[in-house]
């Protein structure tokens, strides 16, 4: 991974998963997503787009996306996270809502050589605690169909792929009630006014009850 300051690889690396859906990563957005006022994330977006190679491309009023150069850059930070997040719950006994924080500072701490290591001795895994993919040590990453839960209809079945890491309070939840990644379900019923869905979990007889919150949290593979 090219030289380049943590804030410069969070800045890319989040500026990535706000460009997933198609969108720019707009100014408001990206500052929401960092905890930075607009006016920093101004001058950042314009600072990378000086850079050269540029890191990305920045249209006032607009927002952001990534040149090739500062996509190599934010799958690379990726990569290290979520092999981070991975050995600090199999090796270190880390719970998988402890470990997004330790991951975002030791992302821009470790080495490459520290991080091959990490790959091997975990051999060379393929997604992280949450099901998020892990960038192949190419940087290439899998296709994905997985769509939000808050998506399915009623009667339709499907599995979980990933879940947010955003916030430990929600992966709790998510423990609590078995909604894990690699496992199936049946949206049972959607309630229209309060925008419930009742799930029938495999291997648990009774339905799970979940609010839109927790299912624009969770995302899924839905059987065609």
């Amino acid at each position: 991974m090219p030289d380049t300051s943590p804030s410069v690889q969070d800045y890319l690396k989040a500026i990535y998963r706000l460009t997933r859906d198609g969108r720019q990563a707009a100014t408001n957005r990206l500052a929401a997503a960092l905890g930075v006022a607009p006016a920093s994330v101004t001058g950042m977006l314009k600072r990378l787009a000086s850079e050269q190679p540029p890191l990305v491309v920045y249209r006032r009023r607009r927002g952001a996306t990534l040149t090739p150069a500062g996509e190599r850059i934010a799958l690379a930070t990726l990569r290290r996270h979520r092999l981070l997040e991975l050995f600090l719950v199999r090796v270190l006994g880390y719970g998988w809502d402890e470990v997004h924080e330790e991951a975002e500072r030791l992302e821009h701490a470790i080495s490459a050589r520290m991080e091959a290591r990490i790959a091997r001795l975990l051999g060379e895994p393929a997604f992280d605690p949450h099901g998020h993919p892990i960038p192949a040590p190419d940087l290439t990453l899998p296709l994905s169909r997985a769509v939000p839960l808050a998506q399915a209809a009623a009667g339709v079945r499907g599995r979980i792929v990933s879940v947010s890491d955003a916030d430990p309070a929600v992966l709790r939840r998510l423990s609590a009630l078995g909604l894990l990644p690699g496992v199936g379900f049946t949206v049972v019923q959607r309630t229209a006014g309060d925008n419930l869905a009742y799930l029938r979990v495999e291997g648990s007889a009774e339905a799970v009850v979940i609010g839109p919150a927790l299912a624009e949290a969770i995302f899924v593979e839905l059987d065609t």
